[in-house]
């Protein structure tokens, strides 16, 4: 807390010291002139008008954006003299005129802008708040607009990027209605976890996956509580480039979300609705024989007597509706600009009495304050509940998937006219997946508030400062209620309540001076400094045992009730220095240092550093002159960086912790089962990425290559310890890994006409990971039921288990009864590397084509070469439940009984091949413009989501993993399939 306050003093003073500045800075103006500028900006191709560009007088606030017409009109109150007109639009090169304002105060420029597929031009912000031209990076960085985020029937925003960008590989980990995501960027390099730093317009989000109650797997991650309406672009940066910019956060790489905010002009109005419908795209084949063996575990007793089977996927899955509803409102004046939104979602799942509901509030007001000062706040607000059905698999035995694979479907799962439900596992206790939907309540609600205060000003010509306070918190809150007197291992009630308060800020300072050194060579200098605060606190209380009716823990006979705090801070600071000569080669580096609460004092502060060229050689005039007729643009680049892994140690790990406890009614302390580690030093990671982007055939055609090296050293491991030892384990910084990669996107404009257009992307992207040491052990992934392991010399999370014992010419060897044998290796153990979760390669293509007033628009993804551990089989194979097809099989005599049982225990007849192709987004739309007076258009949009998955997992689908966000890949166990869903929309604007 000190350091907190001799930061905060320190920031203090900086501010202060800028005011005054400030004020010493500020130029007694001259007579100024309101002056008209308008025109209109066309396609240099097509000569159609383009609307949305952004036209302003440059290094000032004036301006506007284009008309359905393509026409712009501002005013601008400014002294005589030169200045520059910019025409900025996404996917055009940016234009620039010189204007001399003199006593003619009507100025008319008109604007013909040429496509450009590489969005050179395009400024990106790389750290916070700073924001640069991206011809000058040195390494890639993906951008994703708005049009890509909405109108594909996804309710969440990491969602909506599924096949949109290279190197990142995005899978929903569950169907549930507002399931879990996880995203990959270029691989794994933690055990600690490796999803990506979210930033919402300079806040440091926290998207955690808070599993407050055991519902299976399916835990929301926290980005479901931002709706993509309000979503003006994101930014995915992957490499450790620009983690050294970032900080240690950002060591899994960096998501930046952008926010609309108003543009001057009158108010402009947009309202959508949307009514989508999901439902479950195919069935697993389950066993339809009228039959049933008098004696399951006797394999020679072949007698059967005649039973009626059920689907009880019937009993667990329905077709869900949902309604979406959104309204906003924009605009502003010279000086002050607002945006103003406000939505409603009630979706629900395909899980029957289950649903997301969520409400968002969010308002920006940006306001000059002065001609150097701009103040933007921004406030957000989202309540999001759900209705939820345990599905258990990984911890919890009760839920209704879970039920489904262990249940007996011989026997009727309806109620008897009591209403009481039949038991349907008669062998392990496992809940009747009809009662399971009906009768158990489980749910969740949130509370956040996101909010930020951000500063611009422009001190002098040369030297800016932008700071930014950001805020923010939720509060969660879940509930579980099991009723007396049901099937589930808890058969005389559960109840569970659990909150946790998460509240975090984050406090940024950044100076950037920008000068000419000559008339060619340009000087950025980037300054910066961070101080972030995270309180996590929870609170839960679990009880069986309940009385009649009641739902409250309170009332049952206490199991479980706990309270945690963990306070955590992390401080940091940067300086960049670029170069850049005649606007086409450029040089830059930086050096970070930053420190984490987690670790000692002798450990916690490290340091790290950056390096990037880029090189546009095709603006050379040897170019031009030559190869630049087919080649247009060629920029080359190359970037090295560190970065480390401050947030991979849990808090107050590196203390031997104790439990309280209770002996003969004293308070007492034991020792807990973890042995501290004072030495424990932050993760390291270093990464070189070299890579071109090419413009081909007068812009038609754009090229994107990276490849990358990332190497992780000081891997932090709970390694196992000796018995003797009187500890489990300990962390210790000894490990590495490293990842190796490539990524291509290649962007087409095969047909550019007055009427109609054809645009293509493709992504690819190759990652191979490696655990190329562990300290000489190895060992299983918590969660993975000891399947998915850490082994030096293969990828992280490999399967490890039983596999079958083959022949010299690889086939199975069965025993003399016909049943498969167990493999052994030489040194006796029955385990090695049956599979991968780890794909070889991903990618996707989405074409676009627009025809007059029609748009459509179709995407495929793909990921081949990976595994998937199918648990759900495993059990409905055995015949001991008897559910699925192949026990069926067993019942006609096609397969020897009991066959299943005996694969049960070689987990390798499980591993299935989870590539596929997916056709993950088709939307239609049409676009009436004008249709009445004050409406400028109506668009009308059917979309189509997880339509077909071209596979041969015997599954539901292969795109699942039970285990969520952590480094448990490729794991199917009782989780919600992601369903196929319908959407239609209108968008009404005015």
């Amino acid at each position: 807390m000190k350091k907190f306050f001799k930061i905060r003093s320190v920031l203090f003073k900086i501010m202060l010291g800028l005011s005054l500045f400030i004020m010493q800075s500020t130029l007694i103006f001259g007579q100024t002139n309101d002056y008209v500028f308008a025109g209109n900006i066309v396609n240099t191709t097509s000569g159609l008008p383009l609307s949305g560009v952004s036209v302003y007088i440059e290094n000032t606030n004036r301006g506007v954006s284009t008309d359905f017409d393509g026409n712009y009109n501002f005013n601008a109150s400014l002294t005589p003299g030169v200045y520059t007109l910019v025409a900025n639009f996404i996917g055009y090169k940016t234009q620039r005129v010189n204007v001399e304002l003199g006593n003619n105060t009507q100025i008319t420029n008109n604007f013909r802008l040429t496509e450009d597929l590489l969005n050179l031009d395009e400024v990106v912000v790389t750290g916070n708040v700073i924001g640069t031209n991206k011809r000058a990076l040195g390494n890639n960085i993906s951008t994703i607009d708005a049009d890509n985020l909405t109108n594909n029937a996804s309710v969440q925003v990491d969602q909506a990027l599924q096949g949109k960008i290279t190197g990142a590989l995005v899978t929903q980990n569950s169907g549930d209605p507002a399931g879990g995501i996880s995203v990959l960027l270029r691989g794994a390099s933690s055990l600690g976890g490796n999803q990506p730093l979210y930033i919402l317009d300079g806040v440091i989000l926290n998207n955690a996956s808070n599993e407050l109650v055991d519902v299976g797997g399916n835990s929301q991650n926290r980005l479901a509580d931002l709706n993509p309406e309000d979503i003006a672009r994101i930014e995915v940066i992957k490499g450790a480039a620009a983690s050294a910019i970032y900080g240690s956060r950002a060591n899994n790489g960096v998501v930046q979300i952008f926010t609309k905010k108003g543009k001057i002009g009158e108010p402009q109005f947009s309202f959508t609705t949307n009514v989508r419908s999901s439902s479950l795209r195919k069935k697993i084949d389950y066993n339809k024989v009228p039959l049933a063996w008098v004696d399951p575990f006797d394999r020679s007793n072949l007698e059967t007597i005649q039973v009626q089977r059920f689907d009880l996927q019937d009993e667990i899955f329905q077709t869900g509706f949902g309604v979406e509803n959104f309204l906003s409102v924009s605009g502003g004046g010279e000086n002050t600009r607002y945006y103003i939104s406000a939505s409603q979602l009630d979706n629900e799942g395909i899980i029957k009495n289950t649903d997301f509901k969520r409400i968002n509030f969010k308002t920006n007001i940006v306001q000059n304050a002065f001609d150097w000062l701009t103040i933007t706040g921004d406030f957000n607000y989202s309540r999001s509940t759900s209705k939820d059905v345990p599905n258990g698999g990984i911890n919890a035995a009760y839920g209704a998937i879970t039920g489904f694979v262990f249940s007996d479907n011989s026997i009727n799962p309806a109620p008897d006219e009591s209403g009481v439900y039949p038991v349907t596992s008669l062998l392990v206790p496992r809940t009747n997946p009809a009662e399971a939907v009906e009768r158990f309540d489980f749910g969740n609600k949130t509370n956040r508030f996101i909010t930020s205060f951000k500063l611009d000003a422009k001190i002098t010509e040369n030297l800016k400062a932008s700071y930014v306070f950001g805020l923010d918190y939720y509060n969660q809150s879940a509930t579980a209620f099991i009723p007396v007197n049901n099937t589930s291992p808890n058969g005389d009630g559960f109840a569970r309540r659990a909150d946790r308060n998460n509240f975090q800020y984050n406090s940024d300072l950044n100076l950037s001076y920008k000068f000419f050194i000559t008339e060619d060579l340009e000087s950025t200098t980037t300054l910066g400094g961070t101080y972030q605060f995270q309180e996590i606190e929870t609170i839960a209380i679990q009880a069986t045992g309940l009385p009649p009716i009641v739902e409250t823990a309170t009332s049952g006979s206490i199991l479980e009730q706990g309270e945690s705090r963990i306070p955590f801070s992390l401080w940091g600071g940067f300086i960049q220095q670029s170069f850049g000569f005649k606007n086409k080669l450029y040089i830059n580096g930086a050096l970070r240092t930053d420190g984490s609460s987690v670790f000692a004092k002798d450990e916690r502060n490290q340091l790290y550093a950056k390096a990037g060229i880029s090189y546009i050689i095709s603006e050379e005039e040897f170019w031009q002159n030559g190869i630049g007729e087919k080649i247009n643009t060629l920029k080359f680049r190359a970037a090295w960086g560190q970065s480390g892994g401050l947030s991979a140690l849990p808090a107050f790990s590196r203390f031997t912790n104790f439990t309280p406890s209770s002996i003969n009614g004293q308070n007492s302390l034991l020792l807990g089962t973890q042995l501290g580690n004072i030495n424990a030093s932050p993760e390291k990671q270093s990464e070189t990425e070299i890579g071109f982007d090419a413009g081909l055939f007068d812009g038609r055609v754009g090229v994107e290559f990276t490849y990358y090296k990332q190497k992780v050293s000081d891997l932090l491991l709970n390694r196992e310890l000796a018995p003797s030892a009187g500890f489990v384990s300990r962390f210790e910084s000894v490990g590495t890994l490293e990842n190796t990669g490539v990524e291509v996107l290649i962007r087409a404009n095969p047909i550019r006409l007055e009427d109609f257009n054809w645009d293509v992307v493709t992504t690819y992207t190759s990652n191979n990971n490696e655990i190329t040491n562990v300290a000489g052990q190895q060992f299983a992934l918590a969660g993975s039921f000891s399947t998915n392991f850490v082994i030096e010399g293969e990828s992280l999370g490999v399967f490890f288990r039983q596999f079958y014992e083959r022949d010299e010419n690889g086939n199975i060897v069965l025993d003399d009864a016909g049943y498969p044998v167990r493999g052994t290796n030489l040194d006796g153990s029955s385990s090695k590397v049956i599979g991968d979760p780890n794909p070889d390669w991903y990618g996707s293509i989405i074409n676009e084509f627009t025809y007059k007033n029609f748009d459509f628009r179709i995407q495929f993804d793909a990921v081949q070469g990976f595994d998937v551990f199918n648990w759900n089989r495993r059990l409905l194979d055995n015949v001991i439940f008897g559910g699925g097809s192949n026990v069926g099989e067993e019942l006609l005599g096609n397969r020897l009984k009991g066959f299943g049982g005996a694969q049960a225990g070689i987990f390798e007849e499980f591993i299935e091949d989870g590539s596929f192709v997916k056709l993950r987004e088709v939307s239609l739309g049409y676009t009436i413009s004008e249709p009445f007076k004050y409406i400028d258009k109506i668009k009308f949009n059917l979309v189509g989501r997880n339509l077909i998955s071209w596979d041969d997992y015997s599954g539901w689908d292969p795109e699942i993993n039970t285990g969520g966000q952590g480094n448990v890949r490729g794991f199917d166990f009782a989780a919600v399939p992601i369903p196929r869903t319908y959407q239609f929309g209108i968008n009404v604007s005015f």
